[in-house]
């Protein structure tokens, strides 16, 4: 959980870099919330009311940590939209989400690893 609140305080933070860890973790707790909204929506009637409102406030912290994820990598936050490129944008995303970070200080900052 401290992950998912490390990215919400830092949610507008888009310089420094961020570890695989903290993007895959802020990412898998935004799939279980978004089930639970999905499922607590469809009972109460609400339809995909509550997934909007959570996507919409979540948007810019999760851009922030995207381009954290990439400046780890070596690349700049301006990768993040090659995911607008159907099917293939979002592969390419994928696996430089999956890279792991560049080894010691890098025009983006020192290592978060260390």
């Amino acid at each position: 959980m401290d992950w998912y609140l490390k990215v919400l305080q830092n949610y507008v933070g888009f310089q420094g870099r961020a570890r695989r860890t903290e993007y895959w973790m802020f990412f898998l707790f935004n799939f279980i919330i978004g089930i639970v909204l999905g499922i607590l929506g469809a009972v109460i009637g609400l339809g995909n009311g509550l997934n909007y409102l959570y996507s919409l406030a979540i948007l810019l912290p999760s851009l922030a940590v995207g381009a954290r994820r990439l400046h780890d990598t070596g690349k700049s936050g301006l990768w993040l939209l090659i995911a607008l490129v159907p099917f293939v944008g979002a592969i390419v995303l994928l696996v430089f989400m999956c890279l792991d970070s560049e080894e010691g200080t890098n025009q983006y900052g020192p290592n978060p690893k260390y």
